[in-house]
């Protein structure tokens, strides 16, 4: 087993940014908190997304300057946000009737663990002493179109957070759909974890050393073809 992580690879914000570019335009888009919350400052200009948050607010602006923010405008991460113009407040029960009835398209999620067939970990790692609270996971990702997570490609002391199965309890099992680490895009297939590309510097044999699953090189179609 690798030790800590090593110092290659994508920073958080820019696995933020690559992540943002595959945010389709005209999106509803529920983000995660931690990283997640950073892919906001990346959507390419030109591209509209209109960020949910759980807690109430359609249309959920930037974070504010120091001191000019309202207090009691927050998201569900409890980080003071704005509100954009034509922004909806409501009930925290008809913005979850929003997830629940289909209608955010695109989640980012962070993650505990991601296994190969797309089960996500992400709200305990199941110990005595774990935060006792799933919060809006386990809504999200039975709820919303299209899971992706964005996290660390290892934990701090070099352990796999892709593996063949999740160690930690589920939030969902088959929802993630695609992952962003600090060494690679990878999608979730019927065939297990599928590399879609790789941060600079670094080789599929460096990410299949730190992943806990087989990993399926860059699919390379041959010209004209689909």
């Amino acid at each position: 087993m690798t030790n800590s992580s090593p110092a290659v690879g994508l920073t958080r914000d820019e696995m933020a940014q690559r992540a943002a570019l595959d945010i389709p335009d005209g999106s509803y888009v529920n983000l995660g908190i931690g990283i997640p919350e950073l892919v906001a400052a990346y959507v390419p200009e030109g591209t509209e997304v209109i960020y949910h948050t759980e807690n109430g607010l359609l249309g959920m602006g930037p974070s504010p300057q120091p001191g000019l923010g309202d207090p009691e405008l927050i998201n569900a991460g409890k980080r003071q946000v704005t509100a954009l113009d034509g922004a909806a407040f409501f009930h925290h029960a008809d913005s979850f009737a929003m997830i629940r009835g289909g209608h955010i398209d695109l989640c980012v999620l962070g993650a505990l663990q991601v296994s190969e067939s797309g089960d996500l970990a992400n709200w305990s790692t199941g110990a005595p002493d774990a935060i006792p609270a799933v919060g809006g996971a386990m809504d999200l990702v039975a709820g919303v179109r299209s899971i992706r997570v964005i996290t660390q490609h290892t934990t701090r002391s070099g352990e796999p957070k892709l593996v063949k199965s999740c160690s930690y309890p589920l939030t969902g099992p088959a929802v993630v759909g695609r992952i962003y680490t600090d060494l690679a895009v990878i999608d979730v297939t019927s065939d297990g974890f599928q590399l879609v590309e790789l941060a600079a510097g670094v080789d599929l044999a460096y990410v299949q050393e730190r992943t806990g699953a087989d990993l399926k090189p860059i699919a390379i179609h041959p010209h004209g073809g689909d």
